[in-house]
């Protein structure tokens, strides 16, 4: 899936976002692109589980 996270400001906050992520999947592949503001992720979770960690992490997804 893909999602737009329009406050990943850095690679710091692709980092953030990638641990929250790894707490709902650890299996989780993340790629998270702060020129692009996306972050694209491998995962058999659902899409709104996935969408609530980042969101928790403080990053919401538009």
């Amino acid at each position: 899936m893909e999602l737009k996270v329009p406050s990943m400001a850095c690679s710091a906050c692709g980092d953030t976002i990638t641990k929250a992520i790894k707490t709902v999947d650890p299996n989780a592949v993340v790629q998270a692109d702060p020129k692009t503001k996306l972050v694209n992720v491998t995962t058999e979770k659902p899409e709104t589980e996935i969408r609530e960690a980042i969101a928790a992490a403080g990053y919401p997804v538009s």
